[in-house]
Protein backbone atom coordinates (compact mmCIF):
# COMPACT_ATOMS: atom_id res chain seq x y z
CA UNK A 1 0.00 0.00 0.00
CA UNK A 2 1.01 3.56 -0.74
CA UNK A 3 0.22 6.44 1.49
CA UNK A 4 1.66 10.00 0.82
CA UNK A 5 1.63 12.79 2.79
CA UNK A 6 1.28 16.48 1.57
CA UNK A 7 1.10 19.68 3.49
CA UNK A 8 3.02 23.22 3.20
CA UNK A 9 5.70 24.73 5.32
CA UNK A 10 5.50 23.97 9.06
CA UNK A 11 2.68 21.34 9.05
CA UNK A 12 4.04 18.62 10.56
CA UNK A 13 4.55 15.63 8.04
CA UNK A 14 8.06 14.23 9.14
CA UNK A 15 7.24 14.08 12.71
CA UNK A 16 3.59 12.27 11.61
CA UNK A 17 5.27 10.08 9.46
CA UNK A 18 7.39 8.80 12.10
CA UNK A 19 4.90 8.03 14.60
CA UNK A 20 3.05 6.38 11.99
CA UNK A 21 5.77 4.47 10.89
CA UNK A 22 6.52 3.18 14.72
CA UNK A 23 2.83 2.35 15.03
CA UNK A 24 2.69 0.36 12.18
CA UNK A 25 6.08 -1.65 13.11
CA UNK A 26 4.35 -2.63 16.19
CA UNK A 27 0.96 -3.60 14.68
CA UNK A 28 3.44 -6.07 12.36
CA UNK A 29 3.10 -4.15 9.10
CA UNK A 30 6.44 -3.74 7.54
CA UNK A 31 7.20 -0.06 6.30
CA UNK A 32 9.11 1.52 3.98
CA UNK A 33 9.19 5.26 5.02
CA UNK A 34 10.73 7.61 2.08
CA UNK A 35 10.87 11.49 1.04
CA UNK A 36 10.45 14.00 -1.95
CA UNK A 37 12.98 14.87 -3.04
CA UNK A 38 15.12 12.66 -2.29
CA UNK A 39 15.04 8.72 -0.95
CA UNK A 40 18.07 7.52 -2.89
CA UNK A 41 21.41 8.86 -3.26
CA UNK A 42 20.29 10.29 -6.81
CA UNK A 43 17.54 12.31 -5.32
CA UNK A 44 19.60 13.31 -2.48
CA UNK A 45 22.07 15.29 -4.79
CA UNK A 46 19.22 16.78 -6.36
CA UNK A 47 17.79 17.27 -3.38
CA UNK A 48 20.92 19.56 -2.59
CA UNK A 49 20.58 21.50 -5.63
CA UNK A 50 16.58 22.50 -5.49
CA UNK A 51 17.15 23.57 -1.89
CA UNK A 52 20.51 25.60 -2.06
CA UNK A 53 19.29 29.10 -1.80
CA UNK A 54 22.32 29.69 -3.75
CA UNK A 55 20.69 28.66 -6.71
CA UNK A 56 17.42 31.77 -6.90
CA UNK A 57 17.91 31.98 -10.94
CA UNK A 58 16.68 28.20 -11.17
CA UNK A 59 13.59 29.03 -13.40
CA UNK A 60 10.29 27.19 -12.80
CA UNK A 61 10.71 24.51 -15.67
CA UNK A 62 13.99 23.51 -14.41
CA UNK A 63 12.64 22.83 -11.28
CA UNK A 64 9.84 21.30 -12.54
CA UNK A 65 12.15 18.56 -14.32
CA UNK A 66 14.55 18.60 -11.39
CA UNK A 67 12.14 17.21 -8.90
CA UNK A 68 10.53 14.90 -11.47
CA UNK A 69 13.80 13.55 -12.31
CA UNK A 70 14.27 12.80 -8.21
CA UNK A 71 10.59 11.61 -8.02
CA UNK A 72 10.94 8.74 -11.30
CA UNK A 73 14.16 8.02 -9.74
CA UNK A 74 12.49 7.21 -6.30
CA UNK A 75 9.57 4.88 -8.12
CA UNK A 76 11.75 2.54 -9.69
CA UNK A 77 14.57 2.26 -6.89
CA UNK A 78 12.56 2.29 -3.54
CA UNK A 79 8.11 2.54 -4.00
CA UNK A 80 8.51 -0.03 -6.63
CA UNK A 81 10.26 -2.78 -4.79
CA UNK A 82 8.67 -2.25 -1.36
CA UNK A 83 5.29 -2.58 -2.88
CA UNK A 84 6.37 -5.42 -4.33
CA UNK A 85 7.64 -7.01 -1.05
CA UNK A 86 3.73 -5.99 0.28
CA UNK A 87 5.20 -2.86 2.31
CA UNK A 88 3.30 -0.07 3.32
CA UNK A 89 4.88 3.14 2.25
CA UNK A 90 5.01 6.29 3.53
CA UNK A 91 6.21 8.97 1.50
CA UNK A 92 6.90 12.61 2.45
CA UNK A 93 5.53 14.60 -0.35
CA UNK A 94 4.85 12.82 -3.46
CA UNK A 95 3.79 13.88 -7.02
CA UNK A 96 0.51 16.13 -5.78
CA UNK A 97 3.17 18.39 -4.76
CA UNK A 98 4.59 19.68 -8.30
CA UNK A 99 0.72 20.12 -8.96
CA UNK A 100 0.32 22.29 -6.02
CA UNK A 101 3.83 24.78 -5.38
CA UNK A 102 4.73 24.28 -9.54
CA UNK A 103 0.98 24.56 -10.95
CA UNK A 104 -0.94 26.54 -8.32
CA UNK A 105 1.94 28.22 -6.55
CA UNK A 106 4.06 28.85 -9.53
CA UNK A 107 0.89 29.28 -12.05
CA UNK A 108 2.13 26.78 -14.57
CA UNK A 109 0.18 24.84 -16.84
CA UNK A 110 -1.20 22.10 -15.43
CA UNK A 111 -1.97 19.80 -17.98
CA UNK A 112 2.21 19.90 -19.04
CA UNK A 113 2.34 19.31 -15.40
CA UNK A 114 0.09 16.55 -15.50
CA UNK A 115 1.92 14.98 -18.63
CA UNK A 116 5.92 15.31 -17.15
CA UNK A 117 4.77 13.46 -13.44
CA UNK A 118 2.61 10.54 -15.74
CA UNK A 119 6.10 9.89 -17.99
CA UNK A 120 8.10 10.31 -14.07
CA UNK A 121 6.15 8.30 -12.39
CA UNK A 122 4.84 5.57 -14.73
CA UNK A 123 1.33 6.11 -13.78
CA UNK A 124 1.88 4.97 -10.18
CA UNK A 125 -0.61 6.82 -7.62
CA UNK A 126 -1.06 6.52 -4.01
CA UNK A 127 -3.75 4.70 -2.42
CA UNK A 128 -4.01 7.44 0.27
CA UNK A 129 -3.10 10.68 0.53
CA UNK A 130 -3.20 12.54 3.70
CA UNK A 131 -3.10 16.21 3.34
CA UNK A 132 -2.13 18.45 6.71
CA UNK A 133 -3.64 21.57 6.58
CA UNK A 134 -2.39 24.38 8.54
CA UNK A 135 -2.44 28.34 7.97
CA UNK A 136 -0.24 29.88 6.31
CA UNK A 137 1.40 32.03 8.67
CA UNK A 138 1.21 29.58 11.08
CA UNK A 139 3.25 27.00 9.45
CA UNK A 140 5.52 29.13 8.17
CA UNK A 141 5.74 30.44 11.94
CA UNK A 142 6.39 26.66 12.55
CA UNK A 143 9.02 26.16 10.74
CA UNK A 144 10.64 29.88 12.12
CA UNK A 145 10.66 29.08 15.62
CA UNK A 146 11.45 25.04 15.01
CA UNK A 147 15.06 26.31 14.15
CA UNK A 148 14.61 24.39 10.67
CA UNK A 149 17.76 24.99 7.69
CA UNK A 150 15.82 27.45 5.32
CA UNK A 151 15.80 26.24 1.65
CA UNK A 152 15.42 28.13 -1.77
CA UNK A 153 11.48 26.83 -1.38
CA UNK A 154 11.20 29.49 1.79
CA UNK A 155 12.61 32.00 0.44
CA UNK A 156 9.04 32.92 -1.28
CA UNK A 157 6.40 35.55 -1.12
CA UNK A 158 3.25 34.73 1.45
CA UNK A 159 0.90 35.07 -1.77
CA UNK A 160 2.89 31.70 -3.10
CA UNK A 161 1.92 30.11 -0.21
CA UNK A 162 -1.72 30.28 0.20
CA UNK A 163 -1.98 29.55 -4.03
CA UNK A 164 -0.36 26.28 -2.73
CA UNK A 165 -2.75 25.69 0.04
CA UNK A 166 -5.69 26.57 -2.35
CA UNK A 167 -4.34 24.07 -4.33
CA UNK A 168 -3.91 21.15 -2.34
CA UNK A 169 -7.69 21.93 -1.23
CA UNK A 170 -8.61 21.82 -4.76
CA UNK A 171 -6.93 18.83 -5.49
CA UNK A 172 -8.18 16.94 -2.33
CA UNK A 173 -11.67 17.79 -3.67
CA UNK A 174 -11.37 16.47 -6.93
CA UNK A 175 -10.72 13.06 -5.77
CA UNK A 176 -12.22 12.79 -2.37
CA UNK A 177 -11.99 9.10 -2.33
CA UNK A 178 -8.27 9.14 -2.32
CA UNK A 179 -7.50 11.97 -0.16
CA UNK A 180 -8.09 12.59 3.58
CA UNK A 181 -8.02 16.37 4.81
CA UNK A 182 -6.99 16.47 8.91
CA UNK A 183 -6.31 19.74 10.63
CA UNK A 184 -2.50 19.81 11.60
CA UNK A 185 -2.88 23.08 13.65
CA UNK A 186 -3.46 20.96 16.66
CA UNK A 187 -1.42 19.36 19.30
CA UNK A 188 0.81 16.43 17.75
CA UNK A 189 -0.60 13.46 19.29
CA UNK A 190 -4.30 14.79 17.98
CA UNK A 191 -3.23 14.84 14.80
CA UNK A 192 -1.53 11.51 14.89
CA UNK A 193 -4.79 10.54 16.55
CA UNK A 194 -7.13 10.98 14.15
CA UNK A 195 -4.25 10.03 11.40
CA UNK A 196 -4.76 6.62 12.92
CA UNK A 197 -8.13 6.97 12.22
CA UNK A 198 -8.55 7.69 9.00
CA UNK A 199 -5.37 4.79 7.94
CA UNK A 200 -7.62 2.23 9.75
CA UNK A 201 -10.92 2.92 7.81
CA UNK A 202 -9.49 2.74 4.74
CA UNK A 203 -7.69 -0.60 6.01
CA UNK A 204 -11.02 -1.73 6.60
CA UNK A 205 -12.54 -0.48 3.80
CA UNK A 206 -10.16 -2.36 1.13
CA UNK A 207 -9.77 -5.25 3.26
CA UNK A 208 -11.16 -8.51 1.15
CA UNK A 209 -14.32 -10.05 2.00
Amino acid sequence: MFITFEGSEGSGKSTQIALLSSYLSELGYQVQTTREPGGTQIGEQVRLCLHDVANTDMTSAAEVLLYSASRSQLVEEVIKPALAKKKIVLSDRYADSTLAYQGYGRQLDLDALTAITQFATGGLKPDLTIYLDIDVEEGLSRRTMGGEEMNRMDLQRLEFYQRVRQGYLTLAAAEPNRWRIIDAGRPTAQVQGDIRRCLSAFLDSVAPG
